[in-house]
């Protein structure tokens, strides 16, 4: 579904990467396991608390030293929008031919891993994304961006079905559609 529609988003990073963005450098494809979303620029929509805590997490995993984010602003394109059941329905039918895939090939299907109810390992998801939209650019219908809800934490309160940190995350595959990038002044994170 094609998107004329544009949001403001979030990339948690270091700042020596914050500020070469800034300066006009392009942001660089991301092709971690982790990325649920599958390859991708990695934004949190309308997030940027949660993408500067992104980028706190991982000073220490040794992937960050200064803990930094910026804003930029992204237009949807045609994006596969996991909000919307049209798509959740068309990855859905994908995932019978991807498992095919990987029988005919004798492999083991990637798994989800982590606490539940967040999995914040999601091997599997990546793959059959991946997978699914690589078929999608070969037929000639590429996708721009993705997008998806991500449940995570824990209840903001007993019982409740609200998590903490529950957010919007969003992949930019066309870096195109990354119209400009901001910095964040005091008040927004």
């Amino acid at each position: 579904m094609r998107y004329d529609r544009k949001v403001v988003a979030y990339h948690g990073c270091d700042s020596s990467v914050a500020e070469r963005l800034l300066t006009g450098e392009s942001f660089k494809l991301s092709q971690n396991t982790y990325d649920w979303l599958g390859d991708g620029i990695y934004f949190w929509e309308y997030g940027a608390g949660r993408a500067l805590q992104f980028a706190q997490e991982q000073v220490a995993r040794g992937r960050v030293q200064t803990p930094a984010c910026v804003g930029a602003l992204i237009q949807l394109g045609k994006c596969f929008d996991l909000l919307d059941t049209r798509f959740t329905r068309e990855l859905a039918a994908a995932y019978d031919p991807w498992t095919k895939r990987y029988a005919s090939e004798a492999l083991p299907l990637p798994q989800n891993a982590g606490q539940a109810p967040d999995f914040k390992l999601r091997l599997l998801d990546r793959s059959v994304l991946n997978w699914y939209l690589r078929l999608s650019d070969r037929r000639g219908d590429r996708f721009d961006t993705v997008r998806c809800g991500f449940p995570e934490g824990g209840p903001i309160y007993p019982g409740s079905g609200i998590l903490e940190q529950t957010h919007i995350q969003l992949t930019v595959r066309n870096p195109g559609c990354i119209l400009g990038v901001f910095r964040l002044n005091a008040e927004t994170v």
